[in-house]
């Protein structure tokens, strides 16, 4: 098990190979979350992700006979990055084998390094396994992205740094892929701060460390926003660290990973990729967990494609009313679409989008079928604009 010594020590190497990066009180967040949050941003790493502090360490460590082979590793993307940055920056061939899954974002960014990338399998496991094979064949070094001594002492210089910027906190909060980072995290908040609680935070349809830790059979799968945290073999050695330390891990539904993602852009003007918003969706999953405490919390990661950012912050819109989508039968005669239009306009609602259907959907030749997009300041004034409908239309909110 690694040491906060070890930690201490990386935080040497790595300097000035990986940025120190800002903790910021967010008090939109505190508000929304009811506990007072404090949000350490390695979303703005150079490769937008914590996975920086763990490759760059790892690196730094080879041998001059391991950095003329070159090195291998598996990622679903933002441990692909940081590899290909740190190996590029010292000069050493890195080989990155990603899911075929991965988002493109993810993935022209690792070529842009200079890392070959190799895409390989619809699983991080059928990655690892292909990686893992082709280390053997080429005569590689794998750099595991979890389960390795060095990562996980680089990853724990996340909490170092949170814990001298925000020495208040009496909480701290970790997403769960592997458990490299929450391990490390864990080891520098004990060695430190032995009062403070620590949790892991995983995705419901990728619970294995919890599974794990409660010694039940890992079963996970399923599609998730959060793919950087959607592991099924999680590693040993973070495994051996949170028994040993006692570290829960809380399981989270994926609408609260949606809704921090939202919050985040929203309310402290971060995005967050679905791992890197992690941690912010237990506070929204467990409140009462949380309510009143100084909580730390990681944004672990930023890169996530602009069109799923753009659906999540919509899906948000609609789930707190702000986007209502509206469904009518209305009278098939002139007029009536102006009055509707005219209801919604003097109600303060903004149409965002109409669709009218005469031939096909509607029960009689004498009405239509019409379908709004209503953008509407908040939940209660989504009502108000409804109301104002249905004094004389029949309205369905879809």
């Amino acid at each position: 098990m690694i040491t906060l010594a070890d930690v201490e020590a990386a935080a040497g190497r790595i300097a000035g190979a990986v940025r120190r990066t800002p903790v910021l009180a967010a008090d939109a967040v505190s508000r929304a979350t009811g506990a007072e949050v404090v949000l350490k941003l390695d979303n703005l790493q150079v490769t937008g992700a914590f996975k920086e502090r763990g490759a760059a360490n790892r690196l730094a460590l080879l041998s001059a006979a391991e950095r003329a082979c070159g090195v291998i590793a598996m990622s679903a993307g933002n441990h692909a990055q940081a590899v290909a940055r740190h190996a590029s920056r010292l000069g050493i061939a890195a080989t990155i084998v990603m899911p075929s899954f991965t988002p493109a974002t993810k993935v022209t960014r690792t070529a842009a390094w200079g890392a070959q990338v190799v895409l390989h399998g619809e699983t991080l496991a059928e990655a690892a396994a292909h990686a893992h094979a082709l280390a053997a064949r080429d005569g590689l070094v794998f750099i595991h992205p979890y389960d390795d001594p060095a990562v996980i002492a680089g990853q724990g210089t996340l909490a170092l740094e949170l814990l001298a910027d925000a020495p208040e906190i009496d909480t701290l909060v970790v997403p769960v892929g592997g458990g490299g980072l929450l391990a490390g995290c864990a080891t520098v908040a004990r060695g430190l701060r032995p009062d403070i609680a620590v949790f892991g935070v995983e995705v419901e349809g990728f619970a294995a460390m919890a599974q794990r830790l409660a010694g039940q059979a890992v079963a996970v799968g399923g599609p998730t926003i959060a793919e950087g945290i959607a592991v099924r073999d999680v590693g040993e050695a973070p495994l051996a660290v949170l028994r040993a330390l006692a570290v829960p891990v809380l399981v989270v539904p994926e609408r609260a990973i949606e809704q921090a993602i939202g919050l985040l852009a929203e309310g402290a003007k971060v995005v967050a990729e679905g791992a890197g918003a992690a941690a912010l969706a237990a506070l929204l999953a467990y409140p009462e967990r949380f309510a009143g405490r100084r909580v730390g919390v990681p944004v672990c990661g930023g890169n996530i494609d602009a069109r799923i950012l753009s659906n999540v912050l919509l899906r948000c819109l609609l789930r707190d009313g702000r986007l209502l989508r509206l469904h009518m039968q209305i009278p098939d005669r002139p007029g009536v679409l102006a009055d509707i239009a005219g209801r919604i306009g003097g109600s303060g609602g903004n149409i965002i989008e109409v669709s009218h259907q005469r031939l096909f959907a509607a029960a009689s030749v004498q009405a239509a079928e019409l379908e709004v997009m209503v953008e509407a300041r908040d939940s209660a004034h989504a009502d108000a604009i409804v109301a104002a409908l249905a004094e004389c239309y029949v309205v369905r909110r879809v």
